[in-house]
């Protein structure tokens, strides 16, 4: 499943570096959960937890049904 969350996240990563951020996978465990760094612009940003859990953990769950969570790490 990690090759699959990886090719997702590519898909997201110029939205997020239109705005000067951008996200690194760490890992993907057993039960779904996907664990990730959020880098740049998004460091400290008030909105990156909103943008965590409403843009990157909806859009990986709708895309591989397997994602149960996604968590900044």
């Amino acid at each position: 499943m990690k090759a699959e969350v990886e090719k997702v996240i590519q898909d997201m990563r110029p939205a997020l570096r239109a705005d000067g951020g951008d996200i690194e996978l760490i890992d993907v465990d057993q039960e779904g959960i996907v664990k990730v760094r959020l880098k740049g612009a998004c460091l400290g940003c008030p909105m990156a937890q909103m943008t965590l859990k409403m843009g990157v953990e909806q859009y990986l769950k709708k895309r591989i049904p397997g994602v149960k969570r996604v968590e900044a790490v």
